[in-house]
């Protein structure tokens, strides 16, 4: 049987993987034991001289979802030293050691931020653009995915690299959390006009993609964008959660022009911009060379993530 070792386990993505693959043989590393207490577990920091120990023995394959997550007004006084020493660092300590330790793959959970931040209408991010990340999480990313890839070149560990959009879902926190509550009480919101698109992706899908990417004989040394494939504007956003919460959408037609000229007028052109901005990812070339496909729809997904609330 496959050995696998996760890390992330307790957060949003990993404890969902660890249900996901229940009845594998799993070793668990990260700084947080995961609620699954039966796995056994490894504390790990996620810096650049932290030894696994033991950890590694035996395994085939490891999936890494810990990370330094991004966050609006983050407070650190240097936030890309502060992203580095986790999400870098960290990251080609242990893929060093993987390699060592003579695993086969290892599976990094990457973000679309290494591609950028929006993208133009028509024009989405595609699997082999040049990286481009804007803001310190997106950097810290991109250097780890550089140096993933020269650890693998220099080994023969073959390593397979998953950047997904915005991730939704049972347990979802920040800005989605936030519109789901908006949905609740539907309140009437101008922003029944935007006109733009983006990509999502829902917990469960992107869970499927990486338990697919484990033994994939086609995803060996492969760089995979991952959406719902179903590109939304935020306007059909929440009218797909007020609906979800059982309501009907209160949302009204004000023009995007009138809403950047809001944003400008009361400093919040940064919140404006991510309501009315695209981030559209190609996907084409994951389910061509994996056969694959999320297996649900937005719909399902924003379904699943209400009813989890109730």
């Amino acid at each position: 049987m496959t050995k696998i070792l996760t890390t992330g386990g307790s957060g949003f993505v990993g404890t969902s993987l660890l249900r996901a693959l229940e009845g594998h043989d799993l070793v668990v590393l990260g700084r947080c034991k995961p609620r699954v207490s039966l796995l056994p577990f490894y504390r790990f920091e996620f810096n650049d001289h932290s030894q696994c120990e033991g950890a590694l023995q035996d395994v085939d394959i490891v999936i890494h979802c810990a990370a330094r997550v991004h966050v609006m007004d983050d407070s650190s006084p240097d936030p890309l030293a502060a992203f580095r020493e986790v999400n870098t660092f960290g990251t080609l300590n242990l893929a060093r050691q993987a390699a060592a330790a003579g695993v086969k793959r290892f599976i990094l959970l990457s973000s679309i931020k290494v591609n950028g931040e929006s993208t133009l209408n028509g024009k989405p991010f595609k699997y082999d653009d040049a990286p481009k990340p804007e803001d310190a999480y997106g950097i810290s990313k991109a250097e780890a995915e550089a140096g993933l890839k020269q650890i693998a070149a220099d080994t023969g560990m073959e390593e397979v690299i998953i950047r997904p959009p915005p991730v939704y879902g049972p347990g979802v926190k920040a800005n989605f959390a936030a519109m789901m509550k908006l949905a609740q009480k539907n309140l009437p919101l101008p922003l029944g006009a935007i006109h733009n698109k983006r990509s999502l992706v829902a917990l469960d899908n992107l869970v499927d993609l990486i338990v697919t990417c484990i033994d994939h004989p086609n995803a060996a040394n492969q760089t995979f964008l991952v959406s719902d494939d179903q590109d939304i504007s935020t306007t059909e956003l929440l009218k797909l959660m007020t609906r979800a919460a059982g309501k009907k959408p209160w949302l009204v037609p004000v023009p995007m022009g009138w809403l950047k000229l809001a944003g400008k007028l009361t400093g919040k052109q940064a919140v404006i911009d991510r309501l009315c901005g695209n981030l559209q990812v190609d996907i084409s070339h994951t389910k061509q060379t994996l056969g694959w496909k999320p297996p649900l729809t937005v719909e399902e997904g924003i379904a699943r993530s209400f009813a989890a609330k109730g």
